[in-house]
């Protein structure tokens, strides 16, 4: 008796899946532009999903100042060790140049030199005048960011600040 009810269940089942089916063969479907799809989700969404939206809309306001804090400590400190680093290498450099020039080893043609600079600064100068398309387009993916999510990029900064000090 319990199998013929289970059977008849079964049986039943399969035929409200079969009409489903049929009515799924019959149902229009909307097509999407997926280049327009695209360009309108945002990058961090591709990357990690529909979860991954601003930090403001996830976590109250002491944890995205603990967070901000926190990473703009990391990269401040990081930024003051390899900057001193850095200004360390490229002031060696010079100072290593100098002395080969007074001891005879190299001779800089500081005419040549001269020109070269003037060539650069007006190069710089025609290509000022306008940013790129692509700098804009970064600016105002920056901007949006740190409108959205200002808590956390205040605590970013207070830390990076922090971290340039220790």
């Amino acid at each position: 008796m319990g199998c013929g009810i289970t059977s008849g269940l079964k049986l039943n089942t399969l035929k409200k899946m079969a009409e489903k089916k049929k009515d799924k063969s019959e149902e229009t479907f909307e097509v999407m532009d997926m280049v327009e799809y695209a360009k309108k989700q945002r990058w961090w969404n591709k990357i990690f999903g529909k979860n991954s939206g601003p930090v403001a809309e996830k976590y109250d306001v002491a944890t995205q100042l603990a967070i901000g804090g926190v990473s703009g400590w990391c990269a401040g400190y990081l930024f003051q060790k390899v900057g001193k680093l850095a200004a360390s290498a490229v002031g060696g450099g010079f100072f290593l140049l100098q002395i080969a020039n007074h001891t005879g080893y190299i001779k800089v043609d500081w005419k040549r030199v001269e020109r070269d600079v003037n060539k650069a600064k007006k190069q710089l100068k025609l290509n000022t005048e306008k940013p790129s398309k692509e700098v804009r387009t970064k600016v105002d993916e920056v901007q949006t960011f740190v409108k959205k999510n200002i808590v956390l990029t205040g605590g970013f900064a207070g830390g990076f600040l922090l971290g340039l000090a220790s």
